[in-house]
Order: structure tokens, then C-alpha cells, then sequence
């Protein structure tokens, strides 16, 4: 159990001691896996940036997803799920969420670009791994810019997730497995969905602390 996700990003960070002389780019994907990333970040000194994915939720049950998108277009589809819609109202959903994409690049990010990945290291964040539709789309981007390492880090997964997510990068650090997983949720003393102007606040912070001289 985790107090909350900064309590977690720090266990994990402790995993990923490893690669900080891979001079890593620590990738978040909001809004859960800010504060994680800001805390892998952190102790490994090492670039932070959002990473923008997005769910495709079905229309009339939107807990659930039929797979996910990532900024560049990169997706995700579960094969038996997208059977399941006709193709005119999954494009619509896709529309939806591209749009919800633009909106957080603009918003969360100050429509900054991804940084440049190709030939290097990058180390993907999230505050857990579910079903992992998003993961899988964020994996998709790094291959598709050239990224010579694809890391994945989350504080928690379900077994079966976790194992095909591995077959996917490079290499996968979860801190617990439990084995009745039911949702992320789970672990977490302090769980919450973050707004907007909590990532707001928590990347200014990091902004700030990078740029701040170092004492004497």
C-alpha cells in the first residue's frame, strides 16, 4: 500500500537507479503519472516531459476502453472490442479523444513538443497499469521516434498486464503485484483523480526546482 503517488514515484525511483547513467528522458503520462514522473525525475536528474495518451472509452461505458491513442496518431486497438462498434462511432470516439489530446498538449504541456527520443533512453511512467491500452500507445510512439530503450516504470500492475507489456519494451519495473488486482486504486491510501491545475502546479514546481542555482 501507498500513502499516495509521490510515496510511490520514490519507491520506484529506487528501482530505476540503475539507468541514470543511461541519462535517461523520464516520460509522464498525465494526469496520474505526473507526480510519479516528477519523483523518477528527480532522483535519477534526469529531463521530465508529458506524454499525452488517451483511453478510447465505449460510448455507454466509458470506465471501459476498446484501446488507446497516442499524440502522434500511434494506437491501440483489444481486437475483440473494437469488433464490437461499428466503425462510424469508433472513429467518432478516436475524434473525441484526438481532440481531448490537442487540448492537454495545449493546456499541460504549453503546446511544447515531445522532446527528441531517437537513439536514446526513455523511461515511460504511469501511476499503475490496468487493462494498459495506454501504455501500450505510449510504447507505440517511442518505437515509432526511433527510441533506442523503451523502460516502462509503474508502482503497480496486474500479472497478466505486466507480462504483456514486458513482451512490448524493452524492459517493465513494477514495486507490487498484487495477486487478487482488481484496479490501481487499490494501492493507494490517497487516491484521487488529479486535475488539470494540480499538473499544472506540480510541473511549474519542477520547473522551477531545475532552475534554481545551486547553493554553495
Amino acid at each position: 500500500m501507498f500513502r499516495d503517488r509521490a510515496e510511490a514515484g520514490r519507491k520506484l525511483a529506487r528501482q530505476l537507479e540503475q539507468y541514470r547513467s543511461a541519462e535517461p528522458i523520464v516520460l509522464a503520462i498525465p494526469r496520474g503519472g505526473v507526480e510519479v514522473g516528477i519523483q523518477v525525475a528527480g532522483h535519477l536528474d534526469a529531463p521530465l516531459e508529458l506524454l499525452i495518451v488517451r483511453k478510447l472509452p465505449f460510448p455507454r461505458n466509458p470506465e471501459a476502453g476498446f484501446g488507446a491513442v497516442a499524440e502522434d496518431g500511434s494506437t491501440f486497438l483489444y481486437p475483440g472490442a473494437a469488433r464490437r462498434m461499428p466503425p462510424s462511432e469508433m472513429e467518432r470516439v478516436k475524434e473525441e479523444q484526438r481532440e481531448e489530446i490537442r487540448r492537454r498538449i495545449e493546456v499541460l504541456r504549453k503546446g511544447r513538443p515531445l522532446p527528441d527520443i531517437s537513439g536514446g533512453t526513455v523511461i515511460l511512467i504511469d501511476d499503475g497499469l490496468a487493462m494498459g491500452s495506454t501504455m501500450r500507445a505510449a510504447i507505440g510512439l517511442c518505437r515509432g521516434r526511433g527510441a533506442a530503450r523503451i523502460v516502462v516504470g509503474v508502482p503497480v500492475a496486474g500479472a497478466r498486464t505486466a507480462s504483456d507489456i514486458e513482451d512490448l519494451a524493452d524492459e517493465l519495473h513494477v514495486v507490487e503485484m498484487p495477486p487478487y488486482f482488481r484496479a490501481v486504486a487499490q494501492v493507494y491510501r490517497n487516491w484521487y483523480d488529479v486535475p488539470d491545475s494540480e499538473v499544472l502546479e506540480l510541473m511549474e514546481r519542477w520547473r522551477r526546482s531545475r532552475n534554481a542555482p545551486s547553493g554553495d
